[in-house]
């Protein structure tokens, strides 16, 4: 059985070691033959000098062969330097049938997929959490392959950005979410661009200051595809946070609206003044007003004209304002005894970076 051809081509399309793929087409040969001939002790080796495999069966040396499969007469084995009671290996003719050699392609396959998911955990095991830049490989139902240097990552449908596209070969950054020992539904790697970590690692990115530290982002909030809010607090008081991060002319924040397309992002100064805060989450609405009763609820005056903005499309801006200072904010017209007049009440969910 000559292998070199199938084993060429192996190395050379996965990469893989030819001493490992040789070890492992010996693996799956002997398991087809132990299905076929359980009580036999065969070996199964591969001859690099013919490019074969041999197949051998231990036998013991007796006076009188009682099984040929387990047993040779010592006549036979004088020829081989062997004595009655010693254990000979000899070449095995047996044969095997289709079921043997389709488990043996089987166990050959699984081993391969083992190897190279082992290789593809420990290259990017380190880089777990982070973003990586990558090429859309496919546009699949229920997301996008995406290629990452030689290996193939998913970017599931759900971890996409609302409303962005899928086409083939854009290039595309993504947070590597989860490294798997083995593959997932033939998923090994699990890429993310929804979630506030990832909005958190392109400012790291973009902004020097904030990954060296000088900026804090103190909370991110976020519906992708819509909007995202992001307070900060510089730790130099000659650092103006906000402006830092919008740059010049929003040099610095316009690679990353870029990246999330039609997203946009309020860059808000975080303050330990609830008052404060709440007026800056609530932008562009112009607040009249806060009142913080217990730490967990407030009331809001504004004018009617004002009453859109705060609330935003579909309530999310006022649900993100929610969000990021942890309150539920009520909204109410410029009125006396705001307790008895129609409210807009947003609720807010744990945030991941608080």
């Amino acid at each position: 059985m000559r292998l070199s051809d199938v084993i060429n081509e192996l190395v050379e399309e996965r990469g893989l070691d030819r001493e490992t793929l040789s070890g492992i087409v010996c693996e799956g040969m002997l398991s087809a033959y132990a299905k076929r001939y359980p009580d036999l002790t065969i070996q199964v080796t591969y001859d690099k000098k013919t490019d074969e495999i041999a197949i051998s069966i231990e036998k013991e040396v007796v006076a009188n062969v009682e099984d040929e499969d387990l047993q040779i007469s010592v006549r036979k084995a004088r020829a081989l330097e062997k004595k009655l009671g010693d254990k000979i290996v000899v070449p095995f003719e047996g044969p095997i049938g289709r079921i043997e050699i389709l488990r043996a392609k089987q166990v050959i396959a699984n081993s391969i997929r083992l190897i190279e998911a082992s290789a593809i955990y420990n290259e990017f095991k380190e880089k777990e959490g982070t973003v990586v830049l990558g090429v859309v490989h496919k546009c699949e139902r229920g997301g996008a392959v995406v290629k990452l240097q030689e290996a193939l990552a998913f970017l599931p449908q759900s971890l996409m950005v609302p409303g962005e596209k899928c086409v083939v070969g854009y290039p595309i950054r993504a947070l590597l979410k989860e490294v798997l020992t083995e593959p997932r539904n033939d998923n090994q790697l699990i890429l993310d661009r929804c979630s506030e970590s990832f909005l958190l690692k392109l400012f790291e990115l973009e902004i020097p200051e904030v990954f060296e530290k000088l900026v804090e982002i103190k909370r991110i909030v976020r519906i992708p595809g819509y909007k995202s809010k992001v307070a900060v607090v510089s730790h130099d008081k000659n650092i103006d946070p906000v402006g830092t991060c919008v740059g010049v002319g929003g040099a610095r924040i316009k690679p990353i609206l870029k990246e999330l397309a039609s997203e946009k992002i309020d860059i808000i100064q975080w303050s330990d003044n609830k008052e404060t805060f709440i007026r800056d989450a609530l932008k562009p609405a112009d607040i009249s007003r806060v009142v913080v009763y217990d730490n967990q609820n407030c009331d809001v005056w504004l004018n009617e004209d004002q009453r859109s903005l705060a609330i935003g499309k579909m309530g999310q801006n006022i649900a993100l304002a929610s969000r990021l200072c942890d309150i539920n904010i009520r909204l109410v017209q410029n009125e006396p005894a705001p307790r008895d007049e129609e409210f807009v009440e947003a609720d807010h969910n744990d945030d991941p970076l608080a």
